[in-house]
């Protein structure tokens, strides 16, 4: 029951902070430019911090290479991802706007805000070095390949202007992804920033800077059900294919590898092995409409399949539970 009961007060509080930019957007609190501004907040500053400050409080070099082997199984399950997204977006001809949402669903999950307290609640404290791994590879996943990903599949740029201007490098290099680079220089170098004391004035605002991320996304998802209206929840066929996508596809390729590498004779903790499945099934990343609004994709499409799998993941996860037990 701990699992259940604990899977269900993470979806309140995200549905909580939902509902508080459906109603506020409805009522007319929020004008037609307060989405835009919001996602250039999140873009540009907010999850910069964010994600600089994370890898530096959570993360050591050290780490790193000890844990090497929750990057090996994590690492092989994205690039297996992305291939079998890839595929099924060519098979089920997945329309332009829509691609890049559909593909970050089979491969990125929402680690930080629904994946770590959870994670906590059900492993404990000693689970935190492999739930820093499966981050780790999320993190680079999302912001490299996954961002790219998302700005490539912007249906009102040509083939031909793609072509004839060259690399974007605004959009190969997305702010959130120079954040989590200059993290690991920092890290690389030995930089101590977090822990000089004439220093903690700029670690605390980036701290604030980056608590703003999930509770603006969240509110951004309501903002955007406001507009397009509550019928944008909806089960079509390209919600319900990356559906199974997060929920199936990504953890089995990860428990698969996981059992292959236990099978050629390399020791994998039990905990290690139930934390990076459980994290692996996660829901889709919080940002993905804004990733999807900064690309003119189809925004209701980004929303409905981040609501959808925040709402189904308490009842996916007593059910994963279930079934990695048997890997303690």
């Amino acid at each position: 029951m701990t699992a259940l009961s604990t899977s269900i007060q993470s979806v309140l509080t995200i549905v909580l902070l939902i509902v508080v930019g459906y109603v506020l957007r409805r009522q007319g609190r929020f004008d037609d430019q307060f989405g835009k501004t919001i996602s250039d907040l999140l873009m540009e500053i907010a999850l910069p911090a964010s994600i600089f400050i994370s890898v530096l409080q959570r993360l050591t070099l050290d780490k790193l290479v000890s844990l090497s082997s929750g990057l090996v199984y994590g690492f092989g399950a994205v690039i297996l991802g992305y291939l079998i997204a890839f595929l099924l977006v060519w098979l089920l001809k997945v329309r332009p706007g829509r691609r890049g949402t559909f593909i970050n669903m089979f491969v990125n999950a929402n680690t930080i805000f629904i994946g770590l307290p959870l994670n906590l609640a059900l492993f404990g404290d000693k689970a935190v070095p492999y739930f820093l791994m499966y981050y780790v590879v999320n993190t680079v996943s999302t912001w490299t390949v996954g961002a790219f990903i998302m700005a490539w599949d912007d249906p009102t740029q040509k083939k031909s202007e793609k072509s004839s201007t060259g690399f974007n490098w605004k959009k190969l290099l997305p702010a959130p992804l120079v954040g989590f680079l200059v993290a690991l220089v920092f890290l690389l170098l030995k930089i101590p920033f977090i822990h000089v004391g004439w220093l903690s004035f700029a670690v605390n605002a980036l701290d604030y800077v980056g608590s703003l991320v999930t509770p603006l996304s969240l509110i951004y998802i309501g903002i955007i059900l406001a507009d397009a209206g509550l019928k944008a929840i909806r089960f079509d066929r390209d919600t319900i294919v990356a559906l199974i996508g997060r929920f199936v596809i990504a953890p089995a390729l990860i428990a698969g590898l996981i059992l292959l590498g236990m099978h050629a004779g390399f020791n994998v903790p039990g905990l290690e092995a139930q934390t990076l499945i459980i994290q692996a099934a996660a829901p889709g990343l919080a940002v993905l409409p804004i990733l999807a609004t900064e690309a003119h994709a189809d925004v209701e499409y980004a929303t409905n399949v981040v609501t959808t799998s925040t709402v189904l993941f308490v009842v996916v996860v007593p059910i994963l539970m279930m079934l990695v037990q048997g890997l303690a």
